[in-house]
């Protein structure tokens, strides 16, 4: 396989602050590479870079072989994007959005608006294409920013958080369309702080924290890297205090993991035989179970392990604002 994106030793700085420090990343052609990360650990800084729309400080970046600063015009057709606003005029019908991107393409005016029918058709929106797009769901903005991202059919995707803020089904669609797009040969890096969407979607992830790819590989090879199973205990959150302190020590490694407002905790574990323990102890304390389970481990414990924070969590970077994805 070839590498579709490259990135060697990047950096980006804003003055004292770091937002990408020596970041290595490498993605495959033809795949969806799922890049992991909480706000501010540089995942927008990375794909605007790519992009072409900011300059590195240092290292090296290239898109299909195109080095973003010495060949932007190249990286540029080379690629389509999506970020986490739909960035469509409301004033536009959703057919004249997209037919003014493959203008821009220098399509002429027939094939502009071939090209527009068949991608508002293939994204579900051939039905409200004459419909202003100020009138459109949240989800029918995003899909209509992907379609005219699109309308070039390049072979690289860069999609920046695509799904935040959607609705379940809104993102479940766009999930459809990311599947059939590399099905269909075009490489994909998609940001995300969903861990279900790069479980889902990614044949490899990258975790990225302060500025740095962690760890990255398939999403088995990252649960298996923890080489433990994990065991899930829900409590009523009033007593989830007194359940982490009765398991204490019971796992293999650190302290339990407490969902404070969940009532959940979370304990690694080497042998699943300490889940018959954890119910003695809790019953012992008088702690009321609600459930307890025994799972392999999840990108969330991955993530956890990699971090010491859960993926929602903000990073400490202190970016600029807009730059703080």
């Amino acid at each position: 396989m070839t590498d579709a994106i490259e990135a060697q030793s990047l950096q980006k700085t804003y003055g004292d602050v770091v937002a990408l420090d020596g970041l290595d990343l490498r993605v495959e052609a033809g795949t969806v590479f799922g890049l992991l990360g909480p706000n501010g650990a540089g995942k927008t800084t990375l794909v605007r870079i790519l992009a072409t729309l900011l300059q590195p400080t240092g290292g090296r970046a290239a898109v299909l072989g195109h080095d973003v600063v010495a060949e932007p015009l190249a990286v540029r057709r080379s690629i389509g994007m999506a970020g986490q606003l739909a960035a469509v005029d409301g004033e536009l019908t959703g057919r004249e959005n997209v037919e003014m991107v493959a203008r821009l393409y220098r399509f002429p005016k027939v094939e502009a608006r071939r090209r527009a029918g068949d991608v508002l058709d293939r994204f579900g929106l051939a039905d409200v294409a004459d419909r202003r797009a100020a009138t459109y769901s949240g989800g029918m903005r995003r899909r209509l920013d992907l379609a005219a991202g699109l309308i070039g059919r390049p072979p690289v995707v860069l999609l920046d958080e695509p799904t935040s803020g959607l609705d379940p089904r809104s993102r479940q669609e766009l999930w459809v369309i990311v599947e059939e797009l590399r099905r269909e040969g075009t490489t994909v890096l998609l940001t995300t702080q969903y861990l279900d969407e790069a479980d889902r979607l990614a044949q490899r992830i990258g975790v990225v924290d302060h500025g740095r790819i962690a760890a990255q590989g398939t999403p088995a090879e990252l649960k298996a890297a923890i080489g433990e199973n994990v065991l899930r205990v829900r409590v009523d959150p009033a007593v989830v205090a007194d359940a982490a302190a009765a398991l204490a020590g019971l796992g293999s490694g650190d302290e339990p993991r407490v969902d404070a407002a969940g009532g959940e905790i979370r304990v690694a574990v080497a042998d699943p035989a300490v889940s018959a323990e954890a119910v003695r102890r809790l019953d012992a304390g008088h702690v009321p179970i609600a459930a307890v389970e025994l799972q392999q481990p999840s990108l969330d414990d991955v993530f956890l392990t990699l971090t010491g924070r859960p993926a929602e969590a903000p990073s400490t970077h202190d970016i600029p604002a807009e730059e703080a994805a």
